[in-house]
């Protein structure tokens, strides 16, 4: 359940930030929370795709379709000191 935030809460509101961090500070503190905020909502939209991928993956996997990752085909070279 949300607050209900009037016009007098967020005008003090305001005013404390203004008095906390100052004039000249208040416009990078409100752009850094708009990223923060955009950052989080961005996050959460990529979210399910990024759990539909990999559902898909393991399910390919269980599969056996025959694909290999990049990390299977990969062959370790034996070092100088094994092949003395």
């Amino acid at each position: 359940m949300l607050p209900n935030i009037g016009i007098p809460e967020l005008i003090l509101i305001l005013v404390v930030a203004l008095i906390i961090f100052g004039p000249g500070k208040l416009p990078e503190v409100g752009k850094s929370l708009g990223k923060t905020i955009r950052e989080f909502r961005k996050s959460t939209r990529d979210e399910p795709e990024a759990v539909q991928e990999a559902v898909e993956v393991n399910k390919q996997l269980k599969a056996g379709d025959g694909r290999q990752t990049p990390e299977a085909t990969t062959r370790e070279e034996p070092s100088e000191t094994a092949k003395g």
